[in-house]
Formats: structure tokens, sequence, C-alpha cells
């Protein structure tokens, strides 16, 4: 590949990458060329080629393992779709039906549940005195085995009554009916979304770049007199996220 100016080069070498990646000649969990490798072959030094794949790592092409190198990150095949307000069956709609609706195959590992503290940033959203302690729920999923988003969830203990509510395992609807047969009646959700970089946690269980994005959508369930019943906290790859908003138009137009 000739680097022509006055273009950066090191854009020019993530371009020639991505475009490799695109065609298939560095397949998902394939390996990139070290980056002494790709210095001697584009003619640069490895300033420059860290620049270009920390760019390929921001766009969600590659993921880098300190002493391992860049690795390929599968190119998602499906992506999570929020239709506000909900369209036809939207309501029922759940994790393991949109994986199955893409061709995947979905699982959920439940790895977490305990009766705890109110974590710090849980107890104002909840509504909850310092003293009170919730059911904490971690969930990982995973898509034909690719890891593709974590969850956790936090009910009042006062709600939730004890541990059992959430065995055998269940996604939000099953959860709120059973929340429903305690008296506690879910009419009312808010959504707040927000990209920022990966949690070491997150970025060694999603398999993402330090340099990717992941999207953190807190869901709070509310009950009819306003008191929060549930606050939970996913986590994915940005590219596996799309929003959908619908409203009317006023009268006045």
């Amino acid at each position: 590949m000739g680097l022509e100016p006055p273009r950066a080069r090191y854009r020019q070498v993530a371009d020639d990458l991505r475009e490799a990646i695109v065609r298939g000649d560095h397949g998902p969990g394939d390996a990139l060329p070290s980056q002494p490798e790709l210095a001697r072959k584009y003619g640069l030094n490895q300033t420059s080629i860290n620049r270009a794949i920390a760019l390929l790592e921001a766009e969600g092409y590659v993921r880098t393992e300190h002493g391992r190198g860049s690795f390929v990150v599968e190119t998602p095949t499906v992506k999570r779709v929020r239709r506000i307000p909900p369209g036809q069956g939207a309501e029922n709609s759940s994790f393991a039906e949109e994986m199955r609706k893409a061709g995947l195959e979905p699982r959920t590992e439940l790895v977490q549940v305990e009766v705890a503290a109110v974590p710090a940033g849980v107890t104002q959203r909840l509504g909850l005195q310092g003293a009170a302690r919730v059911l904490v729920r971690r969930r990982h999923m995973f898509a034909d085995e690719r890891p593709v988003q974590l969850a956790v969830s936090y009910i009042p203990l006062d709600v939730a009554g004890g541990i059992e509510i959430a065995t055998p395992d269940t996604g939000p609807t099953g959860m709120y009916r059973r929340l429903a047969e305690r008296g506690h009646r879910v009419v009312r959700f808010a959504e707040e979304i927000e990209a920022r970089r990966p949690l070491a946690e997150e970025q060694e269980f999603l398999e993402v770049g330090r340099g990717q994005y992941v999207m953190e959508v807190q869901r709070l369930a509310f009950d009819e007199s306003g008191r929060a019943l549930e606050m939970v906290t996913n986590v994915f790859p940005g590219q596996l996220w799309r929003l959908t908003y619908e409203w009317a138009a006023p009268d006045a137009f």
C-alpha cells in the first residue's frame, strides 16, 4: 500500500486494515500482524501504528490484549432495538426472543443472587435509606456462546421478600409478574442511556477493546404510587444498540 499526503498516515493505515477486516482477510478472532510487522510493512514508526490500532479499537473492529496483540472483533449480527412508544408486541419482547429472531442461540447465566447493602449510587435512585438492603441479581448474556450483555438488578428487599423470587431465573417480564403476585405491580418505566468507556470487568467479559464504547442502559420500574420497585443496569457494546422514536405531531402544525 502506498501512503499519500496530506492525510495523516496512521489514518491511511487504519483505512487499509479496516478494509482488510471487512473483506474477510482477517476473520473474527484472528490476530492482526504485530505492530513491528505493520511498521515495516507501511514504513512507519510504531507510534503511528499504535494510533492506527487505537482508531480501529474505538470503532469496534479490534480489541487489544496486553502482551498478546490485537484481535478482530466479531461483527454483530443483531441489534437490540428499543421502540418508544412500544410497537405491537414489543412489551413481550425479551433478550432470548430477539436473539432467536436473528437466528442466534441465547443463553443467560445467573452469576450472582444475594441480599446486600445498597451500593453507592443506587440508594437515591430507588429512594431508599442508607441502612436499607436490596436483592442483587447479576446476569451474563450470550448469543451463540458469544458474550453480548451484562445486567445487574437491584430490588428493595421489602419488595422482593427474599432471594427465592429470583429463582428459577427469568427475564424482566417474569420478574415483574412475580412482583405483582407480591402486590407490587409495575405500571411505568424510565430509562437513561449513556455511552462510556468499559470498566475492566466489562472489557474482559464483553471482549471489547479499551478504546471501544459500551452503552449503559439504566432502567427504573415504578408502581402506581411512583415508588421505584427495581433498578436494572444493562451494559453491551455500543454497536449492538439501536433506538427508534415515534411521536404524534402537535395539533398546532
